[in-house]
């Protein structure tokens, strides 16, 4: 990447996932410029606005942490009071009232579980729990027993899930007692997505947000170009950037990975992404799934699909489905990358 390119670095480090943005900082005086940043829904999000506000900033801010304070009450498991929560401590079988966020966030976490071969699976709670990656963090770096693997799945898989929707509400049911559903892989594309609602709504048309690994961009930046988003290369160390920035124009990129969020027990890793057919972390070669798509809960319920599928079949789902995808794999000498034609079409070559 040129060095006239600075880079600004928003760094999820409780979710452990990294995007890259960049700015062309030819006269950062150009155009008005407004930033937002904070701590919430356990990882980090920023909101820049160019141009004039349409009221005064504290209270942009209000209505931005109103709209994430919004998400944790409804999804959260680590809120005992969360919407969320209370249905998982749900023991019986009739339907419960949800919000109609959360019946977006399940009805796309099921459509894009049917296309991947159930990659991505909101019941998958229990095993997240098992191995640690929940709200209880005792358990993590102890290796669970196939005994309690297998216990843990009996209670996983979509089709515990009935979603009902009307004109009158929202409702969910399992069939299941023991059903816990985990909406934290798609949490951050959906504060994403309710973000960039809140900004349109206020007729704002040059904005970036970013939640955690979401990204979302509308318009242009304070050069009045299209604001440039990067990936970073997947690995602990240096904050290495792969070499092509891509251009964002009323789109979202969201990165998922494996390198980051993880244990270490005995010498090897684990991840936390789990398998559900396996019950356990993933342990192939695909280190990173990058998805650009026209909605946030979009690009993050593929992204982590892509992960649990590997570097083959998330490159045959890919080409089956159309997307626009980013894959790193890892490989004896360092890392390959695979990229999708509909990817590359988002691509901005420098002059």
């Amino acid at each position: 990447m040129p060095s006239r390119i600075r880079k600004a670095l928003l760094i999820s480090g409780l979710v452990g996932i990294f995007i890259i943005i960049f700015f062309i900082m030819k006269n950062p005086a150009e155009a008005e410029n407004h930033a937002f940043n904070g701590q919430a829904i356990h990882t980090l999000y920023s909101v820049k606005i160019i141009g004039p506000l349409p009221e005064d900033p504290q209270i942009l801010q209000h209505e931005i942490s109103a709209v994430l304070d919004q998400v944790d009450n409804e999804i959260s498991t680590f809120k005992p009071d969360s919407i969320l929560s209370q249905f998982n401590r749900y023991q019986g079988r009739d339907p419960k009232p949800i919000s109609r966020g959360m019946a977006e966030i399940i009805a796309t976490a099921l459509r894009i579980g049917h296309d991947s071969d159930g990659a991505i699976d909101i019941t998958a709670g229990p095993l997240v729990n098992l191995w640690g990656f929940g709200p209880d963090k005792s358990k993590r770096g102890t290796l669970p027993s196939q005994q309690q693997i297998d216990s843990a799945r009996r209670l996983v898989g979509l089709q515990h899930l009935k979603l009902i929707s009307d004109s009158g509400g929202d409702w969910l049911q399992k069939d299941l007692p023991g059903v816990y559903v985990d909406l934290s892989a798609l949490g951050e594309g959906y504060a994403a997505q309710l973000l960039s609602r809140l900004l349109d709504s206020k007729g704002l048309t040059n904005y970036l947000v970013s939640v955690g690994n979401a990204v979302f961009a509308r318009g242009v930046n304070a050069q009045g170009v299209p604001w440039r988003i990067a990936i970073r290369q997947p690995n602990d160390a240096a904050f290495a950037i792969q070499q092509d920035a891509v251009k964002l124009q009323g789109y979202d990129i969201s990165t998922s990975g494996s390198y980051l969020n993880y244990f270490e027990k005995d010498g090897k890793r684990y991840s936390h992404i789990i398998d559900t057919k396996t019950g356990r972390p993933i342990e192939h070669k695909l280190a990173s799934a990058t998805v650009i798509a026209a909605t946030p809960l979009e690009a993050n319920g593929w992204d982590i699909s892509l992960m649990v599928l590997g570097p083959e079949k998330a490159i045959e789902v890919a080409k089956k489905q159309g997307l626009a995808v980013y894959l790193i794999s890892k490989t004896d000498t360092g890392y390959a990358a695979y990229m999708s034609p509909q990817f590359k079409q988002f691509l901005i070559k420098d002059d």
